[in-house]
């Protein structure tokens, strides 16, 4: 064993293995991982798809959490919490997981993340205009897809000048 390549470790067989779902069956608890994403918003596109916000276009911070789903944060943009709308709180923990406080309020000086879909200019929301530092948010943004579209089109045809 010691002059050998061979691992020492010696598998023992799995009294479960029968019991074991096969790869890509459903698990017990998806549904309810699928219904916690959607309330907090943990809908954003998955790996291998790039971090691209599919209203607008603008490139996020994708995080995953910790049931499995993503989560499309503004990026460079941590936020005191206390200025956040409850359900709108994602923070990261020291391994990069993001996590939503949900109603819980925020610690006195704690300071969080932003969601996309709250500053998305794609799209149409309830809470518009209840945050004035939110809609300023989501008016650059709304100038970054305006320019990033016009820099996706380029110059086009010159016109004939003669």
């Amino acid at each position: 064993m010691g002059d050998t390549a061979e691992s020492s470790i010696i598998p023992l067989p799995d009294p479960d293995g029968h019991r074991q779902r096969p790869p890509g069956a459903p698990q017990p608890w998806e549904k309810t991982d699928r219904a916690q994403a959607a309330m907090e918003g943990a809908t954003g596109p998955e790996p291998p798809a790039p971090p691209v916000c599919p209203n607008c276009g603008l490139v996020g911070d994708r995080r995953v959490t910790y049931y499995g789903w993503h989560v499309l944060l503004e990026p460079d943009m941590p936020v005191p919490a206390h200025m956040v709308p409850a359900w709108h709180r994602w923070y990261l923990d020291s391994n990069g997981t993001a996590w939503n406080s949900r109603e819980d309020e925020p610690a006195p000086g704690a300071v969080c993340r932003v969601p996309h879909r709250i500053a998305c200019p794609g799209l149409r929301l309830e809470e518009v205009g209840l945050w004035r530092w939110l809609d300023a948010v989501r008016a650059e943004n709304a100038r970054r897809a305006w320019r990033k579209a016009e820099e996706e089109a380029g110059p086009g045809a010159f016109p004939d000048a003669g």
